[in-house]
């Protein structure tokens, strides 16, 4: 079915470093399924400032924050939903009449994959990263009741912070550790960056653990998923966690829930 675009049709939108096609082949296809007069694009900005403002502006209903912008568009919103608020990272930024409130489904996101991968709660994880992403894993990882865990992140400061915020350790670099779950929320292994073919881990670090979770939807298997399913271990995917974050933003932007079968198909076709 092609929809008929006009003057009154609801943009929605993203913002990411480096913008892929997940966002735009789900929502889109929902709108499609759905009969509903709505249109989805990704971008990408240097001055992130006018982007939030144009948002503003132009009536754009919904617009998807990705890394690098989750907490540094922060004091450009009117208000945190507590999703956001309770870690001050931001994924979603939802339009009414020129009030923009801001969500973070990112973590709803997390937590479902946890319990729905039955993820052994006295696992000894890491979680590389300090970032937007990286607090809504640890916050996750910490409401879902794991108690022993190391926040591995090169800025001491950000690192700390984080680590203090869930009660879990602060570590520069992987030295002494022995995790069984490991965890990468950096942009190491994402596609059309500088590090695209690296492993957020060593293989030796892979080889001993039980489960890897690589936050990174792009590429849908990165080199540290790929090697983790040569050693047959349990993975959980960036595209995993961008199928659930982006159904929660699609109820936010429309009002509508799509069924789990409409969801299933819209997940498929954006990884196609």
């Amino acid at each position: 079915m092609t929809r008929n675009l006009n003057k009154d049709t609801t943009i929605c939108m993203s913002l990411a470093a480096r913008p892929s096609n997940f966002g735009t082949r789900f929502h889109n296809y929902l709108y499609d399924a759905l009969d509903l007069d709505y249109l989805y694009k990704a971008f990408t900005t240097t001055d992130l400032n006018a982007a939030i403002g144009g948002v503003r502006a132009l009536g754009i209903r919904g617009c998807a924050i990705s890394m690098p912008f989750k907490e540094a568009c922060i004091p450009m919103v009117d208000e945190l939903d507590p999703s956001a608020k309770s870690i001050n990272s931001v994924n979603t930024i939802v339009n009414t009449n020129g009030y923009l409130k801001a969500y973070n489904t990112d973590y709803i996101a997390i937590a479902k994959l946890l319990a729905q991968y039955q993820v052994p709660t006295d696992l000894v994880f890491t979680l590389r990263g300090s970032g937007g992403m990286a607090k809504a894993v640890a916050c996750a990882l910490k409401d879902a009741g794991f108690k022993k865990g190391f926040i591995v992140a090169i800025d001491e400061k950000t690192g700390k912070q984080l680590a203090e915020l869930c009660g879990y350790e602060w570590r520069p670099d992987m030295e002494g550790i022995q995790a069984d779950l490991l965890i990468n929320a950096t942009p190491l292994g994402m596609a059309g960056g500088p590090d695209s073919d690296k492993l957020a881990y060593e293989e030796a670090e892979v080889n001993n653990a039980k489960v890897i979770f690589d936050v990174v939807a792009l590429p849908a298997e990165t080199p540290l998923i790929r090697y983790a399913k040569s050693q047959n271990k349990t993975v959980i995917t960036g595209s995993e966690v961008f199928a659930i974050q982006a159904v929660e933003q699609f109820a936010l932007y429309t009002g509508i829930r799509p069924s789990e079968e409409l969801f299933r198909q819209a997940a498929k076709y954006s990884r196609e």
